[in-house]
């Protein structure tokens, strides 16, 4: 079986379905993990998918998942803004990247039109909601083994 897709996701996002829901939606990080489980799952696949607040946590699991995961759907929320030490930790992998927003950065406020992951990523997801997390997984699996 080959190896899992990791699926990250930065501060705040424990906080879906609560946080800005006009923005964010209403669906929780629980819904959402469970919907990549089940995309994965009809994709013949596996992954692991984790939260969390804090930079260096986040960067310890990218770090992980050079030698773990098949590829990797990465959330930075915020942290895309502003951690050069997050692209830095980005740019060892040799496994595709897959960027992912639940709203569309371009069409927001100026300082979110820019993040650090897009230039490592080997394609990004934005704007569908919830559902940019499925799409990032199926893209995910169709770029690695």
């Amino acid at each position: 079986m080959s190896k899992p897709i990791y699926v990250l996701s930065g501060p705040n996002l424990n906080l879906l379905g609560v946080r800005e829901p006009e923005i964010y939606g209403k669906q929780t990080l629980d819904d959402v993990r469970a919907a990549c489980e089940a995309r994965a799952a009809a994709l013949g696949r596996q992954i692991v998918f984790r939260q969390t607040n804090h930079e260096g946590e986040l960067i310890d699991w990218v770090q992980e998942a050079r030698e773990a995961a098949s590829a990797l759907v990465i959330n930075p929320a915020g942290y895309g803004h502003t951690s050069v030490a997050l692209l830095d930790a980005l740019k060892m992998l040799a496994i595709p990247i897959v960027e992912c927003h639940l709203s569309n950065p371009a069409s927001r406020e100026e300082f979110r039109r820019h993040t650090y992951v897009s230039l490592a990523a080997t394609g990004l997801v934005s704007g569908f909601g919830a559902k940019s997390y499925e799409l990032a997984v199926e893209a995910a699996a169709g770029l690695s083994a």
